[in-house]
């Protein structure tokens, strides 16, 4: 299961590093292609809230694969799994809004979530209460 959990996270670190340095150094060029997809509708994104957006993807992508605990066993991994479901969960309300489609953005949810429950810490088993 641990092989499993490495590949999603750093599947799922290379997508966030992509988009995110996307959004932050390429805007003009992701404008360009989210208005053409959308017949010409303006994209609801300022360059400053791409820019945020792709800086908070980056960070979590950094923290998917970061190889140290600092604190209680992979926590850095989970706050960072979490932080990037919820942020696919706002993903997918901006492009179900847009009428787009938010088929990554679950599937990127879920693959966090797969993260999150395969990484939470499990409790050794107890015997039976003396």
């Amino acid at each position: 299961m641990n092989t499993v959990l490495w590949i999603v996270q750093l599947i799922m670190a290379g997508v966030f590093i992509f988009t995110g340095a996307g959004k932050m150094l390429a805007y003009d060029k992701l404008k360009q292609v989210a208005e053409a997809r959308s017949k010409g509708k303006p994209i609801g994104m300022s360059r400053g809230l791409a820019a945020q957006v792709g800086l908070l993807e980056i960070i979590g992508a950094i923290g998917l694969i970061l190889p140290m605990d600092l604190f209680p066993p992979h926590l850095i991994v989970l706050s960072a799994a979490a932080c990037l479901g919820l942020l696919m969960i706002l993903g997918s309300i901006y492009h179900i809004r847009r009428q787009d489609s938010a088929v990554p953005n679950v599937v990127l949810f879920l693959m966090a979530l797969l993260v999150i429950v395969g990484r939470w810490p499990h409790s050794p088993v107890s015997g039976p209460m003396q």
